[in-house]
């Protein structure tokens, strides 16, 4: 199956996305150190990449043409800055909000389905009106905006046909769920909106995978059974102490079934990494596995416990942020994970590097989408879509 990958970053989702199946016959992405990283991978026939046809432009000013109609996927991590709660939130009046062009785009394409990627942010009351207006555009993608015409009277055309009731031409069934990415496999605690949109005419049902993971089985593995302090060979005196409202979490747990797998945690995900470098070695950028001074921990910036999925990586506008990006030391020290512990957050292969200052690589890392959860959500997809042949 065909695919097109929007704001492709340096290609979190699109990996996903082709781990599930996919054939990528665009990557779209207008940040030119971004594209770089895409393409240092490729030179390094990381997994699928080398086939992946790069266009280093704009959105707007990407060729539609060369995209074939009816093509099975169109993603689109949609630029958040607009809706982040760490942004300006200046929502719909932001330059940066493309949500507009990526239905146009939709509309020119006329995919079987849609997967849009986004912050919680865009759910939050202040947008909530855009938020709809976002829906509705995305189900009726030819009822377009005329020009000069405002966003408010545009949503009430929408709403009009919608009540209407009569469908015309293209649409889709749209649905919508907040995901935390812990919940499926992914060492970190991220929540980000997921859309996935459905042409109406192929009549298909779909729902967002169930979660295989869960915070209740960590807690009864480290606090129940102690499988996961063996797994570890971390002793009684080294293991952390629990607060009150965990222990009476965990003790509610007794004689419960659990029956998905546990959360996986920092440990889990980088304990067969070797005591980070001091200083930059000779390695290739993007390879090492190196620290990076400066790190402090102050209020609402604590760094992630060891022992717990990781707060939600994050990009940062003016540099790597602090407690978002750290790892908390059981003697309380802090220090900022390196390259390839971030990588491994996000579940980026070893194999897949980052050839850049560190502060850019933080910054493509933090921007991405889990590879994992791009996966498990396109594997759906894949499979829902595939029934149409049947």
């Amino acid at each position: 199956m065909r695919s097109v990958e929007l704001y492709t970053g340096a290609g979190g989702l699109a990996l996903g996305i082709s781990r599930a199946g996919f054939r990528h016959v665009a990557v779209v992405e207008r940040d030119g150190q971004s594209c770089a990283t895409i393409r240092r991978n490729q030179e390094r026939k990381v997994e699928s990449l080398p086939h992946w046809p790069v266009f280093n432009c704009d959105v707007r000013d990407f060729d539609v043409a060369t995209v074939p109609e009816g093509i099975e996927l169109v993603a689109a991590g949609v630029p958040c800055q607009p809706f982040s709660i760490g942004g300006k939130h200046k929502g719909h009046a932001d330059e940066r909000n493309l949500f507009p062009q990526t239905i146009e785009l939709i509309r020119r394409v006329k995919p079987q389905a849609v997967l849009i990627e986004n912050v919680r942010g865009l759910l939050r009351r202040s947008f909530s009106k855009y938020f709809g207006y976002i829906e509705l555009m995305l189900k009726y993608p030819e009822i377009s905006r005329h020009t000069d015409e405002q966003w408010l009277a545009h949503l009430g055309r929408l709403e009009q046909y919608h009540t209407k009731g009569k469908r015309d031409g293209l649409y889709y069934r749209v649905v919508h769920r907040l995901l935390n990415a812990a919940d499926y496999g992914v060492p970190q605690k991220r929540e980000r909106l997921f859309m996935v949109a459905i042409r109406a005419d192929l009549g298909l049902e779909w729902s967002f995978p169930p979660p295989t993971h869960s915070s209740e089985s960590l807690l009864w593995e480290q606090h129940c059974s102690g499988d996961y302090w063996s797994r570890h060979a971390v002793s009684p005196r080294e293991r952390p102490k629990l607060s009150v409202e965990w222990r009476e979490r965990a003790e509610g747990l007794q004689g419960r079934l659990i029956s998905l797998k546990p959360w996986r945690t920092i440990r889990d995900a980088t304990c067969d990494l070797p005591v980070p470098a001091i200083r930059r070695t000779r390695e290739e950028p993007g390879l090492t596995h190196f620290l990076i001074a400066g790190a402090r921990s102050y209020a609402g910036h604590t760094g992630s416990p060891l022992d717990e999925p990781a707060k939600t990586l994050k990009a940062g506008v003016h540099g790597v942020p602090g407690g978002e990006n750290m790892l908390a030391l059981s003697d309380g020290a802090v220090r900022y994970f390196t390259i390839r512990e971030s990588a491994r957050l996000q579940t980026f292969p070893d194999s897949f590097v980052f050839p850049n200052s560190w502060t850019e690589s933080m910054r493509q890392i933090g921007n991405a989408v889990p590879v994992t959860l791009g996966e498990l959500i396109a594997r759906r997809l894949k499979g829902t879509l595939s029934r149409k042949l049947n």
